[in-house]
């Protein structure tokens, strides 16, 4: 294998997971295996929804953001083999002065990939209290139709992930689909809920 089949490879490798973890996540795509990489942090690759619940994960359980990241490992590995195959099918330069080069190439790649992540995390990495978790005074609609003394489901929206519950009516009345309602309160995993304008009444 000579210098500039190395770097190709490198490249190639590099540059195609950099562009599986990224459609992967962006996309929501489920493919048929799972990417398992031994790199600290045990993170999966997946986009950037991925990657940003991977370093909140990792920062509150009380580990740090590793520069030995999958991310900043991809982002080398791509720009490592990228510099590298140029330098050595376009230049003159000796092989010791392209791979160099091409590491700190590379490096500067890493470099910038972690620092994206580290404001990801500074931006995201918010104690949550406990009242956002709260879903008392909760606004949404009734996405399965609530019979009388019976149960249904609500879907709303809590710290922006829309959530569903198992819910019933307040006063055992029925509420359709669509309505506008709010929880009043929460017990062994049902939703007890209102209807808005009833609620705004009160």
């Amino acid at each position: 294998m000579t210098w500039s089949d190395f770097y190709l490879l490198c490249f190639l490798v590099g540059f195609l997971l950099s562009a599986i973890a990224f459609f992967g996540g962006a996309l929501n795509l489920h493919l048929p295996f799972r990417m398992h990489l031994p790199i600290h942090g045990g993170q999966h690759v997946g986009g950037l929804h991925g990657l940003r619940g991977g370093l909140k994960r990792g920062l509150k359980g009380g580990t740090h953001l590793s520069w030995f990241n999958v991310s900043t490992m991809l982002a080398f590995l791509a720009w490592f083999g990228g510099i590298g195959y140029i330098l050595t099918k376009h230049s003159h330069l000796v092989a010791l002065a392209s791979l160099g080069f091409a590491a700190l190439g590379g490096l500067f790649a890493g470099t910038l990939v972690f620092r994206f992540m580290a404001r990801i995390v500074q931006a995201t990495d918010a104690h949550m209290l406990d009242w956002d978790y709260r879903l008392e005074g909760t606004v949404g609609t009734v996405s399965m139709p609530i019979r009388e003394g019976g149960t249904g489901e609500v879907l709303f929206e809590q710290n922006s992930v829309r959530k569903s519950l198992a819910a019933r009516s307040e006063d055992g009345g029925p509420l359709t689909k669509g309505t506008e309602i709010v929880i009043t309160r929460y017990e062994d995993g049902v939703a007890y809920v209102k209807r808005w304008d009833e609620f705004t009444k009160l």
